[in-house]
Formats: C-alpha cells, sequence, structure tokens
C-alpha cells in the first residue's frame, strides 16, 4: 500500500508538481486549525457566550406592527 502510494505521488510529483504542492497546502489548512492551542479556546469562548441574551418582559421584542395597522 505504501509503495503504491510512493509511485503515485512520485508520478504525480513528475507530471504535475504544482497541483501536488496545492493539495499539500489545502490538507495543511484543512488539518492545521484543529491542531492549533488557539483551538481549544476559540471552543471554551463559544460555549461561554450565549446565543441569545436575556430580554426584560416588559421591554417589546422586535419591531412593532403599528405601522402596518395606520395603513
Amino acid at each position: 500500500m505504501a509503495v503504491r502510494l510512493g509511485a503515485f505521488l512520485k508520478n504525480a510529483w513528475d507530471k504535475e508538481p504544482v497541483l501536488v504542492v496545492f493539495f499539500f497546502i489545502g490538507t495543511l489548512a484543512v488539518i492545521l486549525p484543529s491542531m492549533s492551542p488557539y483551538f481549544k479556546y476559540s471552543v471554551m469562548i463559544n460555549k461561554a457566550t450565549p446565543y441569545n441574551y436575556h430580554v426584560h418582559p416588559q421591554d417589546p421584542q422586535g419591531p412593532s406592527p403599528e405601522w402596518l395597522k395606520n395603513l
């Protein structure tokens, strides 16, 4: 399996080195962010930040439909 993969990569590098580099950089761009130490902290911050904030019960939520009644 490793021999076939090595032969494929050597053949691809000989024919299209730009594509091999492109796919290598793309693979690194997908894999490396999850290995970053900042990934852990960004996940912690996202868990601690609420998606919706509390609204006081007497405060109106959203725009008033009064303009529709006045048509």
